[in-house]
């Protein structure tokens, strides 16, 4: 028996591979499906099903991708009525894979269509749980993302389902079984993750604050639901794709991938109204850029930051990348159901400057030059981090504007103003600052290194720390 765990870090996102007797299924797939194909093939593998614990909301799944090209049945648990052909199983029921088998266990609360599957090998004894997004290592699913596809249905009360699912079909599973969840640190899933990405379930039931034995179920309700933030907004899209369908992963890829010319490039950003979306390295990025441009660096969270700064999921977009990162940029920008990527500019921003076409750039500053003049000049310091990094610990009379709610939450901001912008490190900083600018605020200045640099210099005052676990 094979179980391979394939995670996908700038999503915090496990795919599972199970294998035994040349039949395998995969849970929970990328967008991308031939690393799938390729594993199967590898081992002279059929797959035979490809098991779905829910909707998901924050990527696109390949299960429509990898049915049509491996023949494998699609199968959720009960409650799932997407618009495809696809296999709904009982609670409890058991699906045969070789000599093993894979146990549905129906876990509503995340979504009422959650589902687990428990895994037992030859010789009949349990061995692992495909948790979803009903438990993760440290947290459980939030509870707040299925409401709109059910009436009159609450977080409250998705959290009372998830409560009876933790209590009465997981718990009591035995404490040597391996917990494989969708997710780990650094999803939006939850709130509490874990950075590990398996545990024993005796160990989760020691230290997860979900699974307190002596827990009531007000007392879950009210600690599942407290403290969460707003969903991105591309999550209700990637859930509307995942029920009713979304083109082919080679039919995006050829859209994107078309090269393009500087002249061709600017025609069509001016007759499409495209997203120019330049994912290079911020730090060379602020230097030099086609006007109107954001900044979203692939060497970071890029396909989430994406999907929770570009509104609209259906535009057009033009893309700046650095030289054979084209394929790259637009399957990660599938991943999360940004389908839009209409072609790339050929040869990169150094074309875009060798046709003398006009450009860009963003004023930075090192933080010694900052802690400089802020012995001489009041200075106003904007800090995009997120709330929780903020109250942590931050620069004395600063500013928290986070970059998650930029979309919502920008009145504040002074296009008269100088403002000295900064985040953890530089990455979200510039992403902020580009984005602004496009809308015509032009006296934004990025501090280079961001909080980090910020602390290595000490002339610059910044608040006693806090830790962000103690934060309520």
């Amino acid at each position: 028996m094979i179980i391979e765990q394939i995670y996908t870090g700038c999503l915090a996102q496990g795919a599972y591979y199970i294998e035994n007797n040349g039949e395998a299924a995969i849970i929970d797939p990328l967008r991308e499906v031939k690393p799938y194909l390729e594993r199967a093939k590898k081992s002279g593998a059929k797959i035979k099903y490809v098991l779905e614990t829910h909707f998901h909301a924050d990527f696109v799944s390949g299960h429509l991708d990898l049915a049509k090209e491996s023949g494998a049945r699609i199968v959720y648990g009960p409650n799932a009525k997407p618009d495809f052909d696809f296999y709904a199983a009982k609670d409890e029921e058991i699906l045969q894979l070789g000599s093993i088998k894979i146990k549905v266990l129906h876990t509503p609360g995340h979504t009422m269509e959650s589902t687990c599957f428990l895994l037992s090998n030859e010789q009949g004894k349990e061995i692992a749980l495909f948790s979803g997004d009903t438990l993760f290592i440290g947290d459980v699913g939030r509870p707040d993302l299925a409401q709109k596809l059910v009436k009159d249905l609450t977080s409250e009360m998705l959290a009372g389902y998830l409560f009876d699912s933790l209590r009465n079909k997981i718990m009591p599973l035995s404490d040597d079984i391996i917990i494989y969840p969708a997710h780990g640190a650094g999803s939006a899933c939850g709130k509490n993750m874990s950075k590990e990405t398996t545990d024993l379930l005796g160990n989760q039931k020691k230290t997860n604050y979900a699974l307190r034995a002596d827990m009531s179920k007000d007392e879950f309700i009210k600690e599942v639901t407290d403290g969460l933030l707003p969903p991105p907004a591309y999550f209700p899209e990637n859930v509307m794709m995942n029920i009713h369908g979304y083109d082919s992963f080679e039919k995006v890829m050829e859209r994107g991938m078309h090269a393009l010319s500087p002249e061709a490039f600017e025609q069509m950003a001016n007759e499409t109204g495209a997203v120019i979306l330049d994912t290079r390295d911020p730090q060379v990025f602020v230097k030099g850029f086609i006007p109107n441009a954001i900044n979203i660096g692939i060497d970071g969270n890029f396909a989430p930051w994406v999907g929770t700064l570009i509104p609209d999921i259906k535009r057009p977009i033009l893309l700046i990348t650095d030289e054979e990162r084209n394929e790259e940029v637009v399957t990660r920008l599938s991943r999360v159901g940004f389908d839009g990527a209409i072609g790339y500019l050929a040869g990169g921003f150094t074309s875009w400057k060798n046709a003398d076409k006009e450009t860009d750039e963003i004023k930075s500053i090192s933080a010694e030059k900052l802690a400089e003049m802020m012995q001489t000049t009041e200075v106003t310091i904007l800090d995009v981090r997120k709330a929780n990094e903020f109250l942590s610990e931050h620069v004395e009379e600063a500013i928290n504007l986070p970059l998650d709610y930029i979309n919502e939450n920008v009145e504040g901001i002074d296009k008269n103003k100088t403002y000295f912008v900064h985040c953890a490190s530089g990455y979200r900083s510039v992403i902020f600052n580009s984005i602004m600018r496009a809308r015509g605020y032009h006296n934004l200045i990025d501090v280079e290194g961001g909080f980090k640099a910020i602390k290595e210099n000490s002339h610059i005052p910044t608040t006693t720390f806090v830790c962000p676990s103690t934060l309520k």
